[in-house]
């Protein structure tokens, strides 16, 4: 069966460039693989808690580490958490293997990796409650971006229903806005993975609404949450958004996308993964603090 697979690859790819394995190592590698990488993405989050209590920088401490080589810069920008439907899942496949096989210490590792990145959700909800004076209730807060990664429509896993879920349950309003996603996606998200219906949370509809502009969802919101890194998000006209916006406004970038320093300037208070938050006053405080 190997050499009549190989032999059905060759016509587009050279035999020394295919690898064969036995069963079990075919499967755990996809496994693996991905675990890898989603273990990355907890780590760098795992240190942008540290980095902020610190006063440190997650980019400068990522971008440190990633030029060594042994370590390399791929998967090392710390976000809100990753979502899609791989990761998790395989990673909970290889927890689930682990215990079958009794290997607990080694399931309760790989677990942590899907933990930390439940936490890492959690905290960017938490931090936005935190900063908007501890209550963020009656509160419209512009969510722009709900696809679990840019350039796609894909909603499964997404961090951004974990955060509209705690923002919603805080009484906040929340106004999505995402290029691709659709409304019916959006609530069969919330509705398959995190079983939030009209049924279980009456208002749902009315205060989870998805617009139909950028400008449409920020306009007299109280506050920005970036969720995904589409590339548009980056040229918008913040001083026009910010001039609609209830003041003080806040932004909150989940992706680290922005210049905040440019939208302190415009007189946004601005909070990111990883990376001193606040006002510019604030930010200047700090750095005469530190001196």
């Amino acid at each position: 069966a190997v050499s009549t697979l190989c032999s059905v690859y060759e016509h587009w790819i050279s035999r020394d460039r295919l690898l064969t394995t036995n069963l079990w190592s075919s499967e755990l590698s996809k496994l693996v693989a991905n675990a890898f990488l989603a273990q990355r993405i907890s780590s760098i989050n795992a240190i942008s808690a540290l980095c902020e209590a610190t006063g440190a920088d997650v980019n400068e401490v990522g971008r440190a580490v990633g030029s060594d080589k042994r370590v390399g810069p791929y998967f090392l920008r710390a976000s809100v958490g990753f979502g899609g439907s791989c990761f998790q899942k395989d990673i909970l496949n290889l927890v689930y293997l682990c215990q079958t096989y009794g290997l607990h210490e080694v399931a309760e590792y790989w677990e942590k990796v899907v933990t930390m990145n439940d936490y890492q959700k959690n905290r960017f909800a938490k931090n936005i409650v935190g900063r908007m004076f501890n209550s963020v209730t009656s509160k419209r807060i512009a969510m722009l971006g709900f696809a679990f990664k840019k350039d796609t429509g894909d909603v499964r896993e997404t961090a951004a229903a974990y955060v509209a879920k705690n923002l919603l349950e805080e009484g906040a309003t929340v106004v999505v806005y995402d290029p691709k996603v659709t409304a019916e996606s959006m609530f069969m998200e919330l509705e398959y993975t995190l079983g939030m219906t009209e049924a279980t949370f009456p208002d749902l509809k009315k205060r989870l609404v998805l617009a139909s502009s950028h400008a449409e969802a920020c306009d007299g919101a109280h506050a920005i949450a970036i969720m995904t890194e589409w590339d548009e998000f980056k040229t918008y006209d913040y001083e026009a958004l910010y001039a609609g916006m209830v003041k003080p406004a806040f932004l909150f970038d989940g992706r680290n996308i922005v210049d905040h320093s440019a939208l302190r300037k415009i007189g946004f208070e601005v909070y990111g993964i990883g990376t001193r938050g606040g006002s510019e006053e604030a930010i200047a405080a700090a750095g005469a603090a530190s001196m």
